[in-house]
């Protein structure tokens, strides 16, 4: 089970969702759809998302599957 420390690095469940809620339909369908296709959770989408556009060296779609904890 993960700890407090590592939950409170990821984006939550509930966050993601109001997020998602809060954007244009294509871009959440396209972020849903991402999501699916990778076997990934919506949150960690996002992050991979946001964390690509900020960070270069970030963790993005096209690398190699990562381990979520």
């Amino acid at each position: 089970m993960p700890t407090q420390s590592a939950i409170s690095e990821h984006l939550s469940p509930e966050l993601a969702q109001i997020f998602l809620e809060g954007l244009p339909q294509t871009i959440r369908h396209g972020l849903e759809m991402r999501a699916k296709t990778m076997n990934y959770p919506v949150w960690a989408v996002i992050e991979m998302a946001i964390a690509g556009y900020l960070d270069d060296e970030a963790l993005s779609f096209a690398d190699c599957k990562p381990k979520l904890d």
